[in-house]
């Protein structure tokens, strides 16, 4: 066969096979994006499906969010309907009510003008009527006339003021007794008397040898020291302390509870605790004045002034501690004055000073009442707090009404059942006018009256007084004593000369 021929039949069946070959792959891959975009498609449909599932959810939420909202505001329109309606209501019963008020007014107004005139016709009849018949004019008629109804009236308006002013009387002193039974029961402090003895504890009875001392030196430094009587008996576990005097006795109390926790006990020891004891007895002071003012309400006040109010702590009148009798009047009197609307910050300051002299009045000669006018005034206190305190002892007259309240405050704290003990008082005054009498002579450093008023312990200055002198000053205290006081048995003079020399090793 020609070879050509055989190259074209060749070349036929290749390009059949190229062109079978070529249609197979076009097949093939034409498949391959047939089913890509059938996949294609499905997401897209799925994706579709979804956003407008999606969709219909927002729009159902925005639906419901919106019938939400219309119904508060629905409710809300509502609301203020029916407030506007009930303000609408009570407007038209108001305005109804103030109609019928008017009208009534009106009415009333008529009926006054209606009688009026008739009381005026009626008053014109009668002057003419007596003008006739007196022959007077028509001044000496009304003249006549107004006399006549005085006489016939005068026993009725006679009786009337009387009532009125029994009733007034009743009604002040109905008002008076509610004022006083409301500020009693609104404060509510205690009412205690003070003791005269202290008891302290024991840990050990051992103590009891160790605070006597060997010949009994330590109890006696201890007893000059404190001005106090340190009984040591058989009372088991404690030792009592005796002295009229609360400061003294609480600065003993202190001392020999600090004494037994040191250990030390000793007479040099007991004087340097004795001393320390005075000054915390100094700030107890000091902190008692502060936290009254304080309680009360008062406001600024001289520290010099608070400090003698704390003083007033250890002081006491018939058994009754005067400064819890001042607090207790402080509140009493601002209660009283805040009911009849007097002053509140006078009455409560005059009532809490108004024994201010006691604090310093074994000091300076002079009543307590004068005493506490003079310190008031050097501490620039105002004119009428000294006015309220000066006049509760009615020494003084009532000169605003802040001292009257002062003295009724006064009268309710010391009649309270309990608060006083008048035989206490008459007591303690006697052992201070023992001291006193002791004291009174040249050379005499300090008195204490001991064993319920039966001993005056004297120390005299040993420079002053030497052993001669000191028995002829002994009995000289003793007749004075004699003539002076009023007492039952008989009271022991008790002189103590002690020289004491101190030098330093520097």
């Amino acid at each position: 066969m020609d070879p050509l021929i055989v190259g074209i039949i060749g070349a036929v069946i290749g390009g059949g096979i190229g062109f079978a070959l070529r249609s197979a792959t076009v097949k093939q891959v034409g498949k391959a994006a047939l089913a890509e975009a059938e996949k294609l498609k499905e997401k897209a449909e799925r994706e579709v499906k979804e956003l407008a599932s999606e969709a219909r959810r927002d729009a159902q939420r925005i639906l419901e969010d919106a019938k939400k909202e219309a119904k508060e505001r629905r409710d809300e329109v509502r609301s203020r309907e029916e407030k506007i309606d009930e303000r609408e209501s009570a407007a038209m019963e108001i305005r109804d009510r103030a109609d019928k008020i008017r009208e009534e007014a009106e009415a009333r107004h008529a009926k006054l003008e209606e009688k009026e005139k008739e009381l005026t016709d009626l008053r014109a009849e009668m002057e003419q009527k007596l003008a006739q018949v007196a022959e007077l004019s028509s001044e000496q008629a009304k003249e006549e006339l107004m006399q006549q109804i005085e006489r016939e009236y005068a026993d009725m308006f006679e009786k009337k003021r009387q009532a009125l002013e029994s009733e007034g009387e009743v009604a002040l002193a109905r008002r008076a007794q509610e004022i006083l039974l409301t500020a009693i029961q609104r404060y509510a402090g205690s009412a205690a008397n003070d003791a005269m003895t202290s008891v302290i504890s024991l840990p050990s009875e051992d103590l009891k040898g160790r605070i006597i001392g060997k010949e009994g030196r330590n109890i006696k430094a201890l007893e000059r020291a404190t001005g106090c009587e340190i009984l040591v008996d058989d009372t088991p576990g404690a030792i009592v302390i005796s002295s009229h005097d609360p400061v003294r006795r609480e600065i003993a109390r202190r001392a020999l509870e600090r004494l037994m926790e040191d250990g030390r006990i000793q007479p040099t020891r007991i004087e340097e605790i004795v001393e320390a004891s005075k000054s915390e007895v100094e700030e107890i002071i000091r902190a008692a004045g502060v936290e009254t003012v304080e309680e009360l309400g008062l406001g600024s006040i001289d520290p010099r002034l608070v400090y003698l109010v704390g003083r007033l702590k250890f002081r006491t009148s018939f058994g009754q501690n005067v400064l819890q009798h001042s607090r207790e009047m402080g509140h009493i009197a601002g209660m009283i004055a805040a009911e009849v609307g007097a002053n509140v910050h006078v009455a409560k300051f005059g009532a809490l000073v108004h024994d201010i002299g006691k604090a310093v009045d074994h000091e300076v000669e002079g009543t307590h009442v004068e005493i506490g006018r003079k310190l008031l005034q050097r501490f620039g206190v105002d004119e009428e707090v000294i006015k309220a305190m000066q006049a509760h002892h009615e020494e003084y007259p009532f000169e605003n009404p802040e001292s009257i309240i002062v003295l009724v405050a006064d009268k309710i704290s010391a009649a309270r059942p309990g608060a006083r003990r008048d035989s206490v008082e008459n007591y303690l005054k006697r052992l201070q006018d023992l001291e006193n009498v002791a004291a009174s002579f040249d050379g005499v450093e300090k008195t204490y009256a001991i064993q319920a008023g039966r001993e005056v312990r004297v120390f005299v200055t040993p420079e002053k007084i030497d052993d001669t002198s000191a028995k002829s000053l002994a009995r000289d205290i003793a007749e004075k004593i004699q003539k002076e006081l009023h007492y039952p048995g008989e009271i022991k003079v008790t002189l103590i000369r002690e020289k004491r020399v101190v030098e330093f090793a520097r």
